[in-house]
């Protein structure tokens, strides 16, 4: 005599996966990644708007000129950041001497977004420029800009890591 179970009477009769259970699924699987990247898009742009110059084509005919000019300036910059919430800049002629120009502003930035913009206001002291800057730890840009005393455009950035 064998024993025969009907395997038939164990299937779960719970909900069933219906086509209409698969378009929600699909909808909302595809809706998640919509939105997400809508939001990501948002971000993107109302944080940083990407442009550097209002018109590129009109900037690069002049180019060549103001990049010789400076060039012949012989200006070497770079930054120091002591840690004690200050920005030192060293801006020197060819011959190592300070250099000040008739106007300088330097904007420090973050090459990602506007939010930690800071205008520096910079002052001479021993040999260079100071100015308070409140940093927080990543990359950085200092964007010069000024005009020699010649009369001479000066643009100059500098990038730069700051870590505590």
């Amino acid at each position: 005599m064998s024993h025969v179970t009907d395997t038939t009477a164990s299937v779960d009769a719970g909900r069933k996966l219906t086509g209409r259970h698969v378009l929600a699924i699909f909808i909302m699987g595809f809706g998640l990644i919509f939105g997400v990247n809508f939001f990501m898009a948002y971000r993107a742009v109302s944080t940083f708007p990407g442009m550097e110059v209002s018109s590129s084509y009109a900037d690069s005919q002049s180019f060549d000129l103001r990049r010789d000019a400076q060039e012949a300036l012989g200006w070497q910059a770079n930054v120091e950041i002591p840690g004690d919430g200050s920005l030192i800049l060293h801006l020197l002629d060819a011959d190592g001497a300070l250099v000040v120009p008739a106007e300088l502003t330097a904007l420090l930035t973050r090459p990602t977004n506007q939010l930690e913009d800071q205008l520096l206001v910079l002052r001479r002291e021993n040999g260079a420029f100071v100015a308070p800057a409140h940093l927080s730890n990543g990359q950085w840009r200092l964007r010069l800009t000024g005009v020699a005393r010649n009369g001479t455009e000066y643009r100059h950035n500098i990038t730069f890591r700051y870590a505590e």
